[in-house]
């Protein structure tokens, strides 16, 4: 009776942990940003970042990195895309 106790405590700590974690993994950010304003800069640059996260929030991450900027008459647009 008590080994059964004892191994019904531990299935559930072990189910309740992987029902914890099982929903966050590593995500691939890939941010593309295009100059434009002036010669001589790049066409484009490409950065990549990972996020542990669950994938709504990884994609709420991702999003909120795409935009349009103007800095001193160089614009970019940064378009994010999470893998």
């Amino acid at each position: 009776m008590r080994f059964r106790t004892s191994f019904l405590l531990l299935a559930m700590v072990v189910a309740c942990s992987f029902s914890m974690t099982s929903c966050i993994k590593n995500y691939t950010c890939r941010c593309t940003i295009k100059y434009s304003g002036y010669p001589g800069l790049p066409d484009s640059v490409v950065n990549e970042y990972t996020i542990s996260n669950s994938k709504a929030e990884a994609k709420n991450k991702c999003d909120k990195e795409s935009g349009n900027y103007n800095n001193n008459n160089i614009s970019s647009v940064e378009t994010c895309v999470l893998y």
